[in-house]
Order: C-alpha cells, then structure tokens, then sequence
C-alpha cells in the first residue's frame, strides 16, 4: 500500500507541473481549449512515469499502447484545434460566464483534468506499485481487445472528417459506416482500450482494484464530458433527434427501426 501511495503522489506531481505548463501556455494564447490537446499526452505520461518508477515488460507494453493512444489524440485535436482561429465555444461560454476566471480556469479546466489524468491512468500505476509478474495469455487477450478499439476509434473519425470534408447541407447527419451501429463510434473505441488496458492489470496482485479506470473514462465521456456536450449542441437539429431515435448512443449495436 505504501509503495502504491508513493507512486500515486509521484505521478500527481509530475501532472501537475506539466498541465501548470499547459495552463501557461493558455494565458499565452488565451485559449483555454488547449487543455484538450493536453488530454492524451497527460495520460500517457501517467504512463511513462510507473514505467520508470518500477519497469517491467507488462508495464512497458502497457505505457506504449498509452503512449501511441495519446500522441494520436493529441495530434488529431491538435489539427482541430489550429484550423479554428477562435477558441471552442464551451471554453469561450465560460470565459464570459466566470468571475476570477484565470484562478478557476486553472483550478476547474486544468489542476482538475491532471487529476482525471491520473484516475484514468490508474491500471498503470498500480502495475508499477506491484510486483511484476509474466505475460500470460490474458495479456493477449488484452493486447487483441485494445487494437479493436483503437482501429474502431481511428476508423470512426476518420469517417468523421471525411463527412465534414464532403460539406454536406446544413443539418446533415453522418449515418453511414460505423456511425449507423453508434452515435459514438470514436468514443466507444476510445472507452474499449481502457477496459483493455485493465485487462493487463488483472495478472497482477489486487488488479481488479484498477477497474477504477475503465470506470472513470467511461462515466467521463457517457455523463460529463464526452457524449453529453456533443448532444446538447447536436440534439437541436431535428434530424439528429430522428436518428439518435434509432441509434445506440455508445456500444454498436443493429439500428433500429
């Protein structure tokens, strides 16, 4: 327990200098939709750190699945972010609504995300805090479910871009592809190669103890952050409501009729 405390503060404080640094860079370019370039990255330097506090070849394979996951996040909202001079509205919203903002930005956008960072990368610090064990043919299993859902995520936005590329009419719905089984393809992806990620976990002492991060990413993008923002601004189109009628909101599933 001591030596998981140990690793557990190691890894919050090695977050909090990098998204103070991200914060900066906010003030800089005053734009607080940063933060979700700094998502990935983050989270993949969880990673990194149990892998240097106690290496092993579990932990290794495990922060370098991370780390290809957040350096492909980051990327593709970095190229959101820089074809959009002006900051993402939810960002701009609470520029205008918040009092102090500068201190609750820091503390509300950005000291909390480091916190999250830390939560959703839970499995790999406990494999760190723990004692190393061999690969089995869990792992496999683990390592199998978490390329599905990273090709399901990369495929999803890929189909995503290529609708926004085609400039379809005002209220157009992407129905096709992947997006005809879930309103959230991405995000389903994106939430499997967590559960696949505690697979890992699961060959080490206590590991079910680190469902804590499939959990956490999994209610951020169903109830806070993810799906919910989106269908607040989506549900207004009325050929969204029509197809959301009819379509799985995360998991795939057959459309129904």
């Amino acid at each position: 327990m001591e030596t998981l405390l140990n690793h557990l503060g190691i890894a919050l404080g090695v977050v909090v200098v990098y998204i103070t640094l991200w914060f900066i860079v906010s003030l800089i370019l005053k734009r607080n939709d940063v933060a979700d370039i700094a998502w990935g990255l983050g989270i993949a330097l969880v990673g990194m750190t149990a892998f240097v506090l106690s290496p092993s070849l579990r932990l290794e394979l495990m922060a370098a699945l991370t780390l290809f996951w957040g350096l492909r996040l980051s990327y593709h909202i970095y190229k959101r972010f820089s074809s959009h001079p002006a900051e993402d509205y939810r960002y701009a919203q609470w520029r205008t609504e918040w009092k102090h903002f500068v201190l609750r930005s820091y503390a509300q956008v950005f000291l909390l995300q480091g916190l999250l960072m830390v939560v959703v990368g839970y499995s790999l610090v406990h494999v760190s805090a723990m004692p190393a064990t061999p690969l089995n043919a869990l792992d496999v299993l683990a390592l199998l479910l978490w390329i599905f859902g990273f090709v399901f995520e990369v495929v999803g936005d890929r189909q995503l871009k290529a609708f926004i590329a085609s400039k379809p009419g005002k209220g157009a719905v992407l129905d096709t592809g992947l997006w005809r089984y879930s309103r959230h393809p991405n995000y389903f992806g994106e939430v499997t190669q967590w559960w696949a990620l505690w697979l890992f976990a699961l060959s080490v002492p206590f590991g079910w103890v680190a469902i804590l991060s499939p959990i956490a990413i999994t209610f951020l993008i169903l109830k806070v952050s993810g799906v919910p923002m989106l269908e607040s601004k989506l549900m207004q189109n009325p050929a969204y409501r029509e197809y959301a009628k009819g379509t799985s909101v995360l998991v795939p599933l057959p459309p129904r009729t």
